[in-house]
């Protein structure tokens, strides 16, 4: 297997256990949500979550279908918070830090795209979907946080 698939499992497998993560720790927050507007709150909060899962989805399907790896079934650090505010800093950043780091795995599929063949295409939709769909995300915890 080529370097850059492996380097590109390496990371994708990451991105995997993030979204995994984030998933699990919207799931968790919403349950602690409450106060004015908390069922707008908990509905967004499990809104995001669904979009994690597809994001796992995404990712689990490129390590594996695409690039023969093995998808990482681990995960990665949740974060505590108890009031509504820190629910959202604390997941804004997290999508922020999800940001940053799948525009580095998307500059590593653009940069080798003559080693990926035909991976190359699907991985650079892929991965720039959920970028896309990550910066929503950005937007709306800032509104929710007033900021």
């Amino acid at each position: 297997m080529a370097d850059i698939k492996k380097e590109l499992i390496t990371m994708l497998n990451r991105a995997l256990e993030l979204e995994h993560a984030a998933r699990i720790q919207y799931l968790a927050h919403a349950e602690l949500v409450s106060g004015i507007n908390a069922e707008d709150i908990i509905e967004r909060l499990k809104e995001i979550a669904s979009d994690e899962l597809k994001h796992e989805e995404k990712f689990r399907n490129l390590v594996g279908s695409y690039l023969g790896g093995e998808p990482s079934m681990n995960l990665a650090e949740t974060h505590q918070a108890k009031d509504v505010k820190k629910i959202l800093e604390v997941n804004l950043k997290g999508e922020k830090d999800a940001i940053d780091f799948y525009k580095q795995i998307y500059q590593k599929v653009m940069d080798n795209k003559k080693d990926l063949q035909y991976q190359f295409e699907t991985l650079e939709h892929e991965i720039r979907h959920v970028i896309v769909d990550e910066q929503e995300h950005v937007v709306e915890l800032s509104l929710l946080l007033g900021i």
